[in-house]
């Protein structure tokens, strides 16, 4: 066993043991120990927080509420920063789903609702980011009575620390609402627009909090075709996004070690992260054309560069827009080549130690880049533009030795097909670009 490993087994164990003694401590003792445990959640990795956070948990955390030997609001705090840790990282981990707690905060959130001048606002809202953020599925019911709430919270313009953390976890809540989960426009689309455009103007909202905004937004596009002229044209999606890479880019000391990052750094890491996912959604679905494009595939493969041996997530994630920019009419070939992300991919497959998967990508990448570039225009202009960047990239890929590499790879693309089920074209000539 590893040091890393025998570390994440006794942040595991202490977390577990502090959970089993919480019945014996009073409400002031337990919010103690539940802070104690908040800090050890800080230091997990994924599996480990899936090791941890299991059915069993939360249904003893429920039964522990019913009995009242956890008041709610020591529950809220401990809930609020497990699912905190979750949403951030993404971790995909859904026991939450299927316990007795998810049944017992579903009905307080419907009964808390109808409550007139009785409710309590707080509760409420707590109960909605709890539910939310250690959640996966929502009822349509659920999502038009919580999406209300926390855009309130979110809208919130002061800047304090406080309110912006309160607005950051309402807005990472919302984040977290997959791609499959329709909402009406309705519901939120004035309201966000009214937050990241203020943000635009003012600065008023954490890194993570714009980003989660942006997300949110994003997994809403997958099922309304029309909010690409919102994304793009009235909110200045890809400007944003443009920046705000660039910004995050120079927080992080891309020749620290991995094991050295602290704080800031790491997060600013993670967010980095979110946002090439982000981008990932947005350029699989985007189909008209932006001048900015060119520039902002140039920090996509900034990022990579810096990112690709000290932070794998953030390579994989940059590989899979590069697939997405290839099969992306929207996205012109120029804009590639110029960017620099042909070159990349080209370095990449020359990568003495590169995995087999990393490989499967960038033939992949050719085969979808040469295929678009033998398909001849009807119209004479497009047409002629099409032959100078067929002209283009055949000129970059013969600088490069392309042809050499190629004919490398031919004899193992039937075991990369088997392997990775790419279904990689075994017809050598689908990866050239002739003229």
């Amino acid at each position: 066993m590893s040091t890393q490993d025998f570390t994440g087994l006794n942040i595991c164990c202490k977390f577990t043991e502090l959970f089993s003694d919480l019945e014996d401590f009073n409400e002031n003792e337990q919010k103690q120990k539940i802070e104690e445990m908040n800090g050890l959640l800080e230091e997990m990795d994924k599996e480990e927080f899936k090791l941890v956070f299991t059915k069993e948990l939360f249904d003893k955390i429920n039964k522990m509420i019913g009995k009242k030997k956890m008041s709610l609001n020591n529950a809220f705090l401990l809930l609020k920063h497990a699912g905190f840790c979750r949403a951030l990282f993404k971790i995909q981990n859904y026991d939450f789903n299927d316990s007795s707690l998810s049944e017992r905060f579903e009905k307080m959130i419907i009964d808390e609702n109808k409550k007139k001048k009785e409710k309590n606002e707080v509760r409420y809202l707590d109960l909605c980011e709890c539910y939310f953020l250690l959640n996966k599925l929502f009822s349509s019911e659920l999502l038009s009575i919580c999406i209300p709430g926390l855009l309130k919270v979110a809208l919130n313009k002061e800047k304090s620390e406080e309110t912006q953390k309160e607005v950051e976890l309402a807005l990472l809540a919302m984040g977290v609402i997959e791609i499959d989960q329709k909402i009406e426009k309705d519901l939120y689309l004035n309201e966000m627009k009214e937050i990241i455009i203020y943000h635009q103007e003012h600065h008023n909202l954490t890194r993570l909090a714009y980003q989660s905004a942006w997300q949110f937004l994003m997994n809403r596009f997958d099922n309304d075709n029309s909010l690409e002229a919102v994304i793009v044209n009235e909110l200045h999606f890809v400007r944003e996004a443009i920046k705000e890479l660039e910004e995050l880019m120079k927080c992080v000391d891309w020749k620290k070690k991995k094991e050295e990052e602290k704080g800031k750094e790491t997060k600013a890491l993670t967010i980095i992260w979110r946002w090439i996912d982000t981008l990932g959604i947005f350029f699989d679905l985007c189909s008209s054309r932006n001048e900015e494009y060119s520039v902002l595939v140039e920090s996509i493969v900034q990022a990579f560069r810096a990112a690709k041996d000290k932070n794998r997530e953030i390579g994989k994630e940059c590989f899979y827009i590069f697939e997405s920019l290839a099969e992306n009419e929207a996205i012109k070939i120029e804009d590639l080549i110029e960017s620099g992300a042909v070159s990349l991919v080209l370095e990449e497959i020359l990568r003495p130690t590169m995995d087999d998967e990393m490989t499967c990508d960038c033939l992949v990448l050719f085969v979808t880049l040469s295929s678009r570039l033998k398909e001849e225009k009807d119209d004479e202009k497009e047409e002629e533009k099409r032959k100078i960047t067929k002209r283009k990239m055949f000129e970059k890929l013969e600088e490069e030795g392309y042809e050499d590499i190629i004919v490398s790879f031919h004899e193992p693309f039937d075991f990369l097909e088997q392997k990775f089920y790419y279904e990689l074209s075994l017809d050598i000539s689908d990866y050239f670009v002739n003229i």
